[in-house]
């Protein structure tokens, strides 16, 4: 096997090797190191690379492998090097959120996510460019070199995991660690061919710490495959003391459940988001030929979509108190930002608007009495080129990111589960991608669908060189 080949080799699949001891850790991780070296100056996909750090955990593993009986035993990553957001605390490494001010800001923990990871065999190649503080759709943070799509330089990957995105769907890590508070992971994995999950509300620990923004945010993963995405899921998963929110375990795992057969489902789907209206003709394309897909397939496909009506204004209320929220000082913020902050709503305006988003939340869930799935656009209309939008107001910014990403917010607000998986590819060699949501607490549903969909129309891997 080539070097490219094994760099977009499945996570799963680079683990069995190395279990298989046909290639070691070390030579894993410097094929990686090297692309990041020669590529992300370009792409933008990474804040911090921790090359020592990753290079010292490899030669150890490599060693460790060199002694074991039993390869097999192993954690089910052991040696796989993967990507996390600059979002996320990682113990001793830089901890930016996209914001130049904290480039000295090394994390003094780890979040209960990358304990997981870590603890499951994974090597940490650094941390991925993010929005600043996670808020915007689009990966172009004032002072860092702009993220970009690798199959398009000229576009972005989506925000705010723009930069996981792009690293996975570019060869520079295996598989990738994101967040999502408003499409964060399925909009950039849309943007990217790539599999991305937002799981349900509880279903990954915030720990140490408490939830954010009244639990609309949520850890998940981004990946080339639908088995890889639900084995990192299955490693991110779980209960840690003290959650004010939590799910049991998954009965069968998330790996099993990409392995099963398919009960026929009852699927309903659309190209219009209310109130916002129809999406773009090239997503409308991509929810239709879906649901040839999916009729193809034996499953019962019927229009219709849940009543989102009313869920605007009270969540942008909550979402733009994220700026308030990060404790970050307004002149260290981007103009978008501070705006926001000067926007941040009273704490009795705050918990109105947590009141009318949870009462609009129960609607939603309601649309699921009936239907098992339900597919829709993931953003309204194909990626937007760098910088695009950088000349607007910050009132018309809000407005083309309130109708670009329409399609995600309501199941952030519900806590309900969603897999981004790609289509088909734009007239500029874009992947637009379609979103597949199930009923609470039904990931594992989702992920058998998705992979019954990625093996009867596999998507093209990108040959990033």
């Amino acid at each position: 096997m080539n070097s490219v080949d094994r760099a977009f080799t499945p996570a799963l699949e680079l683990a069995e090797s190395i279990r298989n001891l046909e290639v070691s850790p070390l030579e894993i991780v410097n094929l990686y190191l090297e692309r990041i070296d020669r590529l992300n100056p370009e792409l933008g996909s990474y804040f911090t690379v921790t090359a020592e750090r990753a290079i010292a955990l490899a030669k150890s593993q490599t060693e460790k492998l060199a002694g074991l009986n039993k390869p097999q035993e192993l954690p089910p990553f052991f040696g796989v090097p993967i990507a996390i957001k600059d979002l996320t605390p990682v113990t001793g490494v830089p901890c930016t959120y996209g914001t130049q001010a904290l480039l000295g800001n090394i994390s003094a923990y780890d979040e209960s996510v990358v304990w997981r990871i870590k603890a499951a065999g994974f090597n940490i190649l650094g941390k991925t460019a993010t929005s600043q503080i996670g808020s915007l759709p689009y990966t172009e943070p004032e002072g860092f070199p702009p993220a970009r799509n690798p199959w398009n330089l000229d576009y972005t990957p989506g925000g705010s995991s723009g930069g996981s995105a792009a690293a996975v769907a570019a060869g520079l890590c295996a598989i990738a660690q994101g967040s999502d508070g408003g499409g964060s992971i399925r909009g950039p994995a849309s943007a990217c061919g790539l599999v991305g999950i937002k799981p349900s509300r509880g279903r990954v620990s915030w720990a140490p710490v408490g939830d954010y923004l009244s639990g609309i945010s949520a850890n998940g993963p981004l990946a080339r495959t639908v088995a890889d995405a639900a084995a990192l899921l299955d490693v991110m998963s779980g209960y840690t003391t003290g959650d004010p929110y939590w799910l049991p375990d998954s009965n069968p795992t998330f790996l099993e459940a990409s392995r099963q057969k398919v009960d026929k489902l009852r699927i309903a789907f659309s190209t219009e988001v209310p109130p916002v209206g129809e999406a773009a003709a090239i997503c409308q394309q991509a929810v239709l030929e879906t649901v040839k897909l999916l009729t193809d397939l034996g499953h019962d496909l019927e229009p219709g979509c849940p009543d989102f009506t009313g869920l605007i204004e009270p969540f942008t209320a909550i979402w733009q108190s994220g700026a308030a929220a990060s404790g970050i000082p307004g002149p260290a913020l981007e103009p978008m930002n501070r705006w926001l902050l000067e926007r941040t709503v009273s704490a009795g305006e705050y918990l109105r608007a947590v009141n009318q988003m949870q009462v609009i939340s129960r609607r939603i869930v309601g649309f699921f009495e009936k239907f098992d799935v339900l597919v829709l656009p993931t953003y309204m209309h194909s990626p937007i080129r760098i910088g695009e939008w950088a000349d607007l107001s910050c009132e018309e910014t809000l407005q083309r990111i309130i109708n670009w990403v329409a399609p995600c917010p309501p199941f952030n607000a519900s806590g309900l589960p969603a897999i981004a998986l790609p289509a088909i590819l734009d007239n500029n060699g874009l992947p637009v991608g379609i979103q597949i949501i199930g009923r609470p607490a039904a990931e594992a549903t989702l992920i058998a669908l998705a992979a019954q969909m990625e093996a009867a129309k596999p998507f093209p891997v990108l040959d990033f060189k």
